[in-house]
């Protein structure tokens, strides 16, 4: 039994591979159809990820919220449902954390700055809750619900954003006033890497560890597994259900905050960098496991953050990148067809030690 599972691991790890391995191929076609040399392309997105430490520090930048929205769809996924909503979490809990001031003072320093993400998560949790209580009371398909959500979060954030909380003196781009200055997140010394990657990194082990060692834990993998069987041995499955959506989404509204109170300094448009619909790959990427997550989310960090070279080095659009993401995203979830059959052999125990001796006639 334990060779069938280094099996198991040895395809999981191998799938995502060459899936990510197909989609750098795909968009190695797509630049060379216009005119651009693929070598140089694939060269340029890893040195523009990893090359420098300018580079480092962009990457783990980005990967932050990437780490908290993958969280959005893996905690849920593995009670069983399917949540794509991550985007209406962060945006919301962006809002919240800027709004927050307006509703009450806050005092400075780390107090006033927990608050404010406190407030965030808040507001995330009961946005992704909302789809799991239709689901579990209404019989509403979760990914369905949770993408609508999304637009209407998104429709919520514009509406305050642009009319009863924006800042008189955002001319072109609404923006709500900007946090003070003792309420934002400062940078891991020296570095251009705000304390949000540690936020990430934290809350995944956490994660991790929830699902591994914990009963609560171990029970809502045994819902997501089968909710009929959990049922019929007491589990409370929708109590179960609706934590994991708390949880997922208190993670996005987490990364919503951060990317307020560390990056823009306000609400504004920006927020809506489509993060939460990359959480969804990253997430897939990493099998839903949280620790894997982690690795993911500074892949495809460094993959947006190399979308600009691309720019500078060979004149692709910024946004080419996004072309990569979403061949990596068809061929993660065309590979889930070869589960079980990539490896050309299983360890399975010998016949003759797995059957019993027979015993000799009398």
């Amino acid at each position: 039994m334990q060779r069938q599972a280094w099996h198991d691991i040895a395809e999981a790890f191998l799938l995502p591979v060459l899936a990510l391995t197909g989609a750098l191929g795909l968009f190695g076609i797509f630049v060379s159809l216009g005119g651009h040399d693929p070598v140089e392309v694939w060269r340029l997105l890893f040195v523009g990820a990893f090359g420098d430490a300018f580079s480092w520090q962009n990457t783990l930048q980005r990967s932050a919220p990437l780490m908290l929205t993958a969280l959005t769809v893996a905690l849920p996924a593995r009670a069983g449902l399917t949540v794509i909503g991550g985007e209406g979490a962060l945006v919301l809990g962006g809002l919240a954390c800027a709004g927050l001031p307006y509703v009450m003072p806050l005092p400075g320093g780390s107090t006033g700055t927990g608050m404010l993400l406190i407030t965030a998560a808040l507001a995330g949790g009961a946005w992704i809750a909302l789809a799991g209580w239709l689901r579990q009371a209404r019989g509403v398909n979760e990914t369905i619900s949770s993408l609508l959500l999304s637009y209407i979060a998104i429709a919520l954030f514009k509406h305050f954003v642009e009319g009863p909380m924006r800042d008189p003196s955002s001319l072109n781009k609404p923006s709500t006033l900007p946090l003070p200055e003792a309420l934002r997140i400062g940078t891991i010394g020296s570095y251009d890497v705000h304390w949000g990657l540690v936020w990430g990194a934290v809350l995944c082990v956490m994660a991790a560890i929830w699902l591994a060692y914990t009963t609560n834990g171990f029970a809502t993998r045994i819902v997501g597994g089968n909710v009929r069987a959990a049922k019929l041995v007491g589990l409370p499955a929708r109590r179960l259900i609706i934590m994991a959506c708390v949880l997922g989404g208190a993670a996005a509204g987490l990364a919503g905050g951060i990317e307020v109170a560390a990056v823009h300094n306000s609400a504004n448009a920006s927020l809506i960098a489509g993060l939460g619909y990359a959480g969804i790959l990253v997430s897939f990427v990493a099998r839903h496991h949280p620790l894997a997550i982690i690795p993911v989310a500074i892949l495809f960090g460094g993959f947006g953050a190399a979308g600009s070279m691309l720019q500078r080095r060979m004149g692709l659009p910024d946004a080419s990148v996004q072309v990569l993401l979403g061949f990596a995203f068809v061929l993660i979830l065309a590979s889930e067809s070869l589960r079980g059959r990539l490896l050309p052999f299983r360890f399975l125990p010998r016949r003759d030690a797995a059957l019993p001796a027979t015993p000799a006639p009398a």
